[in-house]
């Protein structure tokens, strides 16, 4: 008996004690943030635009790499959908596909999967993408993949909500009874060209784009199943669709029919063979249109073609507005849009016309003949919501449509963002159209630089695929557009001396016959000259740099290989001494002649007190790093001399105060991904911390105005923005609780305590 109260008591003791862990968990002081995007205005690939047919100023965007969005009519802007999803799940942040209800405007579906190496999932919304419910699925996808911009591959019945069918890029036909609960393949479905590999020239072929996150571009990716559509002319109301259309990747037989709900397919007759089809676009009248490709796309198209489909009387056209062959230079078909209003009315854009630009043509007489908009009418743009757009032509035009509500309203995507034209139908009677960029809230860009200098702009910002921009107001778009000088295709770092704030230097890649990929500038971002040269290995723009606290020495620390310093701005370069391959390296803020560096692999952390000729190890022995996250985080705090912070996702956080001698390791941080700096709390004069990391395993993002004692949550459960492809998290150093974070495709983030805790 006595045994047996102690077991009890044992029992009700780690129940207890378990109890009391829990609670601590789920209780980490928070504090409510609003979160905005730094308004740059766009910057990423849409992928596609579906308006709802029913419900006026209703439509959606999907993104390769940056999630969804949902137009706010009243609002004029752009709302984010999928901000949720955490750093473990970030492949559903790249959308495959999406489709509507379309009897139901409340409900939307997306097809998340930025990568087919990576998980997948069918996300259904029933209150339009405010909360969704998830099904993992089977079948991968590939948002940022060749083929990206095809579609689309996930259709709702008509005539019965409950019926969806997905296309899929390697796994054949799906579809789901249950409104995208569960999933069933359609083994009836002749699977041709889901693995038919992409001609010798597209697998070969990369640009500046595909260097965004890897591995999304060339080989010989599968594209599939790009296109499902219904007929629902065949059906009635609260029944099943008998008749629906499925279209694949392929130059060989690629159009196929069911008349029995998807039980049965048969290719569809007389259909056209050579090229690619990227759309199937039904039209109200029955008809149907296709736009194809010689390749699936982005990063090439070299032939192209239109074509028209009558089911009726099964009679094929080819409507093509331009023959690529009768071109100067090689291109495709990107999509086509037929007017809802109006049916003979169509447009259609090129894809890969590079030279001047893409096109988009018109057709009153559903595609007998063809109006070119830009050329034989005067086409004004308006750039103030973006700027930079002005240095930018229109690529990648992968979608088009007309609102089915204003047939003068149509809207292109491109590889930077969404142009909308406000009065198309003035094109009919030759008068010049007016196009606006309509990317008010929708943020695409990759972050992968950001400093908040003391004075000057409040941040500046390297961003993947557009360089960089200087943000004198986060909360407009850059009114001088992208840097003023030697322009990068990528800025992949930046840094400022800490007492001459207004010098900054900024590396990256591309930029052409540019002399170096080190970029200096004398007034805070204004203006910037390239550096005389590279260091040995420097050409490629990776790494990162470095800034004496007067700015006189610059150390650039190679992504793969050693770190160079110069002293004459690059006239030459040194190779820094003691270190190894991949330390990052950090200036001191105070002292001018000290740099430290962190080799996360050896666990060491070596000071230079020589202007970076030399490094030595202190006596300070870290845990190495190992694995995911192995890379390590190395941070100065403003203002004070030797006053470090070192760590990584598996090593913790640790605090050095006197310039490596001796160290803390902070108990309450199980990892660290960034650490930044902002305003010091009021009463407080150490600067606000700001955290990437995980405190009681709990991943997210947080702020101590003690110096890492304690901590408050600042992000939660609907603000999660997927992972970075470089983290990165800052504090403003004049605006204390403000805080900028990097992301993986949502652009640069703004956090601000709620007005109610200001």
């Amino acid at each position: 008996m006595y045994i047996g109260k102690r077991i009890t008591a044992v029992v009700v003791v780690l129940v207890l004690l378990a109890l009391h862990g829990m609670m601590q968990a789920q209780t980490l002081p928070s504090e409510p943030y609003a979160w905005n995007n730094v308004v740059i205005g766009g910057g990423g690939f849409v992928t596609g635009i579906i308006p709802h047919l029913r419900q006026k100023g209703l439509m959606y965007a999907r993104t390769d790499v940056g999630g969804a969005y949902r137009w706010d009519d009243s609002a004029r802007r752009w709302i984010p959908l999928t901000d949720w999803i955490s750093a473990e799940d970030v492949n559903l942040t790249g959308i495959e596909s999406m489709a509507v209800d379309p009897n139901n405007p409340q409900r939307v579906y997306l097809a998340a999967g930025t990568y087919s190496r990576g998980n997948a999932a069918i996300l259904r919304s029933e209150d339009q993408g405010r909360t969704f419910k998830r099904t993992d699925v089977p079948f991968k996808m590939g948002g940022n993949e060749q083929g990206r911009f095809n579609g689309e591959r996930l259709a709702v019945d008509p005539n019965q909500g409950g019926i969806l069918f997905f296309g899929s890029r390697r796994d054949g036909l799906w579809k789901s009874a249950d409104r995208g609960a569960t999933w069933q393949k359609v083994e009836s479905f002749p699977n041709i060209g889901s693995n038919q590999p992409l001609p010798a020239a597209s697998a070969t072929t990369t640009n500046a784009a595909g260097q965004r996150r890897g591995g999304g571009f060339g080989g010989n990716q599968p594209i599939g199943i790009i296109s499902v559509v219904f007929d629902p002319a065949s059906g009635k109301p609260g029944s099943p669709t008998p008749k629906l259309y499925a279209a694949v990747s392929t130059t060989e037989t690629n159009l196929y029919c069911s008349t029995n709900g998807g039980v049965a397919w048969e290719a569809v007759a007389n259909q056209p063979v050579g090229l690619r089809p990227n759309h199937l676009v039904p039209s109200p009248d029955g008809t149907f249109y296709l736009s194809y490709g010689r390749e699936p796309g982005p990063n090439q198209m070299s032939d192209g073609a239109v074509w028209k489909f009558s089911p009726k009387d099964g009679v094929w056209t080819d409507i093509t507005p331009v023959k690529p062959k009768d071109s100067d230079q090689p291109f495709g078909y990107g999509c086509v849009a037929v007017d809802a209003q109006h049916p003979s009315t169509l447009m259609a854009t090129t894809f890969a016309h590079w030279k001047p630009h893409d096109e988009i043509f018109r057709s009153t007489n559903g595609g007998a003949t063809w109006t070119q908009l830009w050329q034989t009418n005067t086409a004004v743009w308006d750039y103030s919501s973006a700027p930079y757009t002005r240095t930018r032509t229109p690529h990648w035009m992968g979608t088009i449509v007309i609102n089915p509500f204003d047939s003068d309203q149509a809207l292109f995507t491109t590889g930077f963002g969404i142009w909308c034209c406000t009065n198309v139908t003035k094109a009919d009677s030759g008068k010049p159209t007016h196009w606006v960029f309509l990317d008010q809230g929708l943020e695409e860009t990759v972050p992968l630089a950001l400093i908040s200098p003391p004075a000057g702009a409040h941040l500046i910002s390297g961003v993947g695929d557009i360089d960089g921009f200087r943000h004198d107001n986060v909360d407009v778009s850059p009114a001088e557009g992208t840097f003023a000088g030697p322009r990068l295709s990528s800025t992949r770092d930046l840094a400022f001396a800490a007492n001459k704030p207004e010098l900054m230097v900024r590396i990256g890649n591309g930029g052409g016959s540019m002399s170096a990929h080190a970029i200096i500038s004398e007034d805070g971002g204004k203006t910037w000259e390239a550096l005389a040269s590279d260091p040995p290995g420097g050409s490629g723009g990776q790494g990162r740099i470095a800034l004496s606290a007067d700015g006189r020495t610059i150390v650039w620390a190679l992504q793969r290989g050693s770190a160079f310093v110069t002293t004459n701005r690059g006239m030459t370069w040194t190779n820094c001494e003691g270190l190894s391959s991949g330390a990052s390296v950090v200036a001191d803020p105070v002292s001018a002649s000290r740099f430290y560096a962190f080799d996360a692999q050896a666990g060491k952390l070596m000071t230079s007190t020589n202007s970076a000729a030399t490094f030595e190890a202190t006596a300070a022995s870290l845990p190495v790093s190992e694995g995911a996250g192995r890379g390590g985080m190395l941070a100065a705090t403003p203002g004070m001399k030797g006053d470090l912070w070192v760590g990584s996702r598996n090593i913790g956080l640790y605090h050095f105060t006197d310039g490596g001698a001796s160290f803390t390791k902070l108990n309450n941080v199980g990892g660290a991904d960034a650490l930044g700096f902002g305003k010091a709390a009021p009463g407080k004069t150490f600067p606000a911390l700001y955290l990437l990391g995980s405190i009681n395993q709990l991943q997210a993002y947080y702020r101590s105005d003690d110096a890492g004692q304690t901590w408050v949550r600042i992000n939660d459960d609907q603000h999660r923005f997927g992972a970075p492809d470089r983290p990165l998290i800052i504090g403003d150093p004049r605006i204390y609780g403000r805080v900028y974070l990097t992301t993986g495709g949502r652009g640069v983030i703004c956090g601000d305590p709620a007005p109610n805790k200001k």
